[in-house]
């Protein structure tokens, strides 16, 4: 199970996060300011962070920048969350070494892609050379799966959310809603989270 670590001062929106990752299968913590997120971290570190930009006594910016400069957890996927509309305080959390950021209101829809998008990616290269169990489970997602149904779940491991795999593909919602589904059936799996490792099975080459 993959495990997200929410640093966010606003309640409602850890509770909002909370509920979506929890219901599709992740493992969720929060706190409530930048110094009690860093512990969290060193406490037990997670697969991805979702973070907050405005918080008082130490912003979203000082925790990257502390995160980012400890060799263990460096290579931790930073995912800033803001409702700030200025594109220059996102342009230098990226810079600084941010994978992506959401703004806030933000979809459910458009959280999961962003957190699974950035999980497969770093997964990716420790997942490239697996061993018998990896190519059985390959050659088993090609049995049970069409070659519609694996590109989506192709674009599901980039990130892209349901709409933007319907505007790729060039369907309706509606049936890739209903490919989604046969995945997840065909896949035996129940959520976002187990589909997200099938997404990384898919990716390798």
């Amino acid at each position: 199970m993959y495990s997200i670590l929410i640093i966010e001062d606003d309640s409602s929106f850890i509770t909002i996060m909370e509920t979506i990752l929890q219901l599709e299968g992740f493992e969720v913590r929060n706190a409530s300011d930048g110094r009690s997120g860093l512990a969290k971290i060193r406490e037990q570190r997670p697969d991805l962070i979702l973070c907050d930009i405005m918080m008082a006594d130490m912003d979203g910016h000082s925790v990257l920048e502390m995160v980012k400069s400890e060799n263990s957890f460096v290579d931790i996927p930073f995912i800033f969350v803001t409702a700030l509309s200025d594109r220059a305080d996102v342009r230098r959390g990226m810079s600084a070494g941010a994978d992506d950021y959401l703004t806030k209101p933000f979809t459910a829809d458009e959280l999961l892609a962003a957190v699974t998008g950035r999980i497969l990616h770093h997964e990716k290269i420790y997942r490239q050379h697996q061993n018998e169990v990896f190519q059985h489970e390959r050659a088993t997602l090609h049995k049970k799966v069409t070659n519609r149904e694996l590109e989506v779940l192709l674009l599901v491991g980039e990130g892209v959310t349901t709409k933007g795999i319907a505007e790729r593909l060039g369907v309706s919602l509606k049936t890739i809603e209903s490919h989604r589904t046969n995945l997840m059936k065909n896949l035996d799996v129940a959520n976002a989270a187990s589909l997200a490792r099938w997404a990384i099975i898919a990716g390798q080459k």
